[in-house]
Order: C-alpha cells, then sequence, then structure tokens
C-alpha cells in the first residue's frame, strides 16, 4: 500500500514539475522535492527521468481520454439533428476541463518540446489520449455513415478532420485573445459537413 501511495505521489510531483517546467528543464531533484520523496524512491520506482515522463504522460492522458470518450458517447449516440448536435458535441469536447489544466499545460510543453522528447513517451501519449478518443469518434462517424447521415470512406481521417476543423487557430499562444469557442466550432462543423454530409 505505502508503495503504491508512493508511487502516486511522485507521478503527481512529476506532473506538476514537467507541467510547469517542460522534460528539458525538469530536474529529478526538483520532482522529488516536488513528490515529497527521496531521489533514490523516485529511481526505485521509475528508473529515469525518461521512463518517468512515459509513465506521467501516459497514466495523465488515460484520465484525460475517458473524460472525453464519455462526451463522445453522451453526444454522438443519439443523433436528432446532426449540424446541431455535432456542434454541441464539438463545445463540449473543446471546452477546457479545471481538472486537467496541468495535463493540457504538459500537452503544450511537449508541443514546444516535440524534437527534444522521447519518442516511446509520445506513442504512449498519442495511443492512450488522442489516438483514442479520435477512433471512437471514427467509430460514431462510421455508425452515422451507416445511418446514411454521413459519407465517409474513411471515418478515422474524418475523425482528424472534424478534429482539426473546430479546432481553429489560437492566438491565445502568442498573446492575442481566445477565439470565440462556439464560432470557431460552429464553422468548423459547416466546414465538416460541407464536405462529408450526405
Amino acid at each position: 500500500m505505502a508503495r503504491t501511495s508512493k508511487r502516486q505521489d511522485v507521478l503527481s510531483g512529476a506532473l506538476t514539475v514537467f507541467a510547469r517546467d517542460g522534460y528539458a528543464r525538469a530536474s529529478i531533484d526538483v520532482i522529488a522535492a516536488a513528490a515529497g520523496v527521496s531521489t533514490r524512491t523516485l529511481y526505485n520506482h521509475f528508473g529515469d527521468k525518461a521512463e518517468l515522463f512515459r509513465v506521467v504522460i501516459q497514466e495523465s492522458a488515460v484520465r484525460v481520454a475517458a473524460a472525453q470518450l464519455a462526451i463522445v458517447e453522451s453526444h454522438l449516440t443519439e443523433i436528432t439533428d446532426l449540424e446541431s448536435d455535432l456542434v454541441a458535441f464539438g463545445i463540449a469536447w473543446r471546452t477546457p476541463i479545471p481538472d486537467f489544466a496541468e495535463h493540457s499545460a504538459l500537452v503544450r510543453q511537449i508541443n514546444a518540446e516535440a524534437g527534444h522528447l522521447p519518442e516511446d513517451a509520445i506513442d504512449a501519449w498519442q495511443e492512450a489520449g488522442p489516438l483514442a478518443v479520435r477512433r471512437a469518434i471514427a467509430d460514431r462517424f462510421a455508425a452515422l455513415a451507416a445511418d446514411g447521415l454521413l459519407r465517409i470512406d474513411d471515418p478515422l481521417r474524418a475523425a482528424l478532420h472534424f478534429s482539426l476543423l473546430i479546432s481553429g487557430s489560437n492566438p491565445s499562444y502568442r498573446g492575442g485573445p481566445m477565439p470565440d469557442l462556439a464560432d470557431t466550432v460552429t464553422t468548423g462543423v459547416h466546414a465538416f459537413l460541407h464536405g462529408y454530409a450526405n
């Protein structure tokens, strides 16, 4: 029991530090201090910083994906009006969840450091998080196509297109104002349906 608790302490501390400092700047000493454990305890559980980072991003992605999969399930299982239902889903999906603010910060760090991160960590994050959600959306889109509501040859590619179209640009990363989420999603859904609606 104590071992599990120490492991979780390390993961929680590491998520905070990686989200704040990024992978390259985060030190084992700082992570150990944030977790309230010794560096020896950290190494005993995870071996090295690369493995710790892989586990942190994977486990965090699993938690976020679970919340997003619930959104997919609640919005795309029963469709009454395709466009308005896709807009409602897009807004719910793109609305930040306060509980996952550290994960969002970590993803921003990953995007900034992409060329300098352990490749297996990036793969683990993608599989556990974004790709799992994209596959679920693709499954729903395939079902909508089977019902004659969409015209889709490759549901996974359609799910990617949908994601990109409702994301829009984000000038806030460069200090500009946040775009209006509802407007971004609505115009993205309109463009998506222009290419995929029957």
